[in-house]
């Protein structure tokens, strides 16, 4: 569900490939925070350059997977697994850049808004819509994406907030015309990072605060999924899920 390689000049790139739309499955969470942990044991990655092929860079959780599994073990590792995935970018030993294309929607736009430096194509629409899912967490890391009210907007309505808009609050580094060049920009930005000292960046990366902010936001997420989990225990989650499989409710990755 995805691959590596680790280029020469110590850029570790990782490319998420999950036809069709790059939802993110449990196992894909999972796998992700797995892979971005090891980082710390391997000198020779210097920096993360996180970014998707296909249509877009995240379509949001495997909404299907969800709900296919038995009883409330499918929101229970969505949940988890975004959590621990957003904590793992957060907490990677190195500066993680992330490529996003097209559309960043749910999970998507959690880990971007953990990841370090964005690069971004042109029209790419960041959607937080937990509220059609039945969820409420991802305000905690929508908040390293735009201010306050913003972010209330952005979750009450679930309506896409454009690329050029988070360029223009200083949340996207940089801006490129098309979604081909993504990876390449990303690449250079990450080029850049990497020629700087390995141990000075390791240790500007932990005195960021990183690891503070890590706890402070496990308390938040996990005070956020609370809600999550009583709209599911509610059976209102689901119904908003089977909307979305019965095709009732279009995808946001369309």
């Amino acid at each position: 569900m995805f691959r590596e390689e680790l280029h020469e000049d110590g850029i570790l790139e990782i490319v998420i490939d999950r036809p069709p739309v790059n939802a993110f499955s449990i196992g894909l969470l999972h796998d992700l925070a797995v892979r971005l942990g090891r980082v710390a044991g391997e000198a020779e990655v210097r920096t993360v350059v996180l970014r998707a092929d296909g249509r877009g860079f995240c379509g949001g959780g495997d909404v299907k997977e969800v709900e296919a599994l038995p009883g409330f073990e499918g929101i229970l590792g969505q949940s988890s697994g975004s959590m621990t995935l957003s904590l793992a970018v957060l907490q990677c030993a190195v500066p993680v850049i992330a490529g996003i294309h097209n559309y960043c929607v749910g999970v998507g736009a959690l880990v971007a808004g953990s990841a370090d430096i964005i690069v971004a194509s042109r029209g790419t629409r960041f959607v937080m819509a937990e509220i059609d899912n039945g969820a409420t967490a991802g305000a905690v890391q929508a908040l390293k994406l735009m201010p306050e009210k913003r972010v209330r907007a952005a979750m009450m309505t679930a309506d896409p907030v454009l690329a050029e808009e988070l360029h223009a609050l200083g949340t996207i580094y940089r801006l490129v015309e098309t979604a081909e060049a993504v990876a390449a920009e990303a690449r250079a930005v990450a080029s850049r990072v990497a020629s700087k000292s390995p141990q000075a960046m390791r240790r500007l990366k932990t005195s960021l605060g990183n690891t503070t902010k890590a706890h402070e936001m496990m308390a938040l997420y996990r005070a956020e999924m609370s809600y999550t989990y009583e709209l599911n225990i509610l059976g209102e989650a689901s119904a908003g899920r089977t909307a979305f499989i019965e095709g009732k409710r279009g995808s946001y990755a369309d």
